[in-house]
């Protein structure tokens, strides 16, 4: 959606393994541990975060990328600070997309 790549990934603490995906700038380092299986309850919403925001030049280029990868736009909104929608991943992670511009 937001034109990560995947800056490295590879072996991680106690076996696991680590995904960092982001910009030059800034990243999120995703980690699993060996032989884990998840369940939904594991990414219900809250659990393990609230959301993550991101922030984006062209808020409507964004919102399309969401609906081509069939995920569900809501709560769109356009109050100070700035234009934003929500959506959630397909583990349901929600994501605050905003634009400042």
């Amino acid at each position: 959606m937001f034109g990560w790549p995947i800056r490295w990934q590879g072996p991680a603490r106690d076996g696991g393994l680590s995904i960092h995906v982001g910009t030059a700038q800034q990243y999120i380092a995703l980690y699993t541990g060996p032989g884990v299986a998840y369940t939904a309850d594991d990414f219900a919403k809250g659990r393990p975060l609230n959301h993550i925001g991101v922030e984006v030049d062209d808020l409507d280029a964004t919102e399309a990328r969401v609906v081509a990868a069939g995920l569900t736009p809501f709560s769109h909104g356009d109050y100070e600070p700035g234009r934003r929608f929500y959506f959630l991943d397909p583990d349901g992670i929600e994501y605050e997309v905003v634009s400042y511009a």
